[in-house]
């Protein structure tokens, strides 16, 4: 029902019109976008929520507008690229969330002004945006949301985000007694080390455009760094 409801506000510009009258199309694309995003991420779990869509958000802006990138198609991506994201969880990893979030997406954006070359568009970015997925982002707004969402699970959210998600499972701080290779995901043992050592930390070398690339190197460092510190921490050895 909340789905239909939002998807016919777009459909008759009625319960979704904005309240300001001085926005244009892509303003009030936008407006209409964002709450159907927001609607339907209520519930997901913190560590991949409302609070991080908006953070790729940001980041999509900042990138497509320097890029020349279709700014309609990026950010309509970027709102809706995690709306797949509770299947994948609620199935313990079985699912693709960007594969389901692909599907889910398809109904809102064919009834959303925009052409059928950018409604295509939207649902490839989406659909390419996972970085364990096996679909390659090949316009340069799948690029763009790509390196948006790596970058927010590095630096000091991307180590904050790793512990949230091990903490949503149930994880254990840390377990020096196995291999992080050898570790379940979504068990346990599925740590913010983990999430590191088999993802995180490989990251830097995965993100496709430059601007993703050079604000990949700072953050890389302080994760890096602050592993490091973590694991010594941890043995008490200072």
């Amino acid at each position: 029902m909340r789905l239909h409801f939002y998807i016919q506000g777009v459909r008759n510009g009625d319960e979704a019109r904005p309240k300001k009258n001085n926005m244009n199309r892509s303003e009030i694309l936008e407006e209409k976008v964002k709450k159907i995003a927001q609607s339907l991420l209520k519930g997901s779990r913190r560590s991949h929520n409302w609070e991080h869509t908006i953070r790729v958000v940001g980041l999509c802006r900042r990138f497509g507008l320097k890029k020349g990138a279709d700014m309609d198609v990026l950010l309509t991506s970027a709102y809706l690229h995690d709306i797949g994201r509770d299947a994948q969880d609620s199935s313990k990893g079985l699912l693709c969330h960007a594969k389901e979030g692909a599907r889910i997406a398809l109904p809102i954006v064919k009834q959303l002004p925009l052409s059928e070359e950018q409604r295509k568009n939207i649902i490839h970015s989406i659909r390419t945006h996972r970085f364990r997925g096996n679909h390659i982002p090949e316009t340069i707004e799948a690029k763009l949301l790509y390196d948006a969402d790596k970058l927010d699970a590095l630096g000091a959210v991307g180590v904050a985000r790793a512990f949230l998600f091990a903490g949503e499972l149930g994880a254990r701080l840390h377990n020096p007694d196995i291999r992080v290779e050898d570790a379940v995901a979504y068990s346990k043992d599925d740590t913010g080390y983990r999430e590191y050592r088999l993802k995180l930390c490989k990251i830097k070398e995965k993100l496709l455009t430059d601007e993703g690339k050079e604000m990949a190197l700072g953050r890389h460092l302080f994760m890096e760094n602050f592993f490091v510190q973590f694991l010594k921490e941890y043995k008490g050895e200072v």
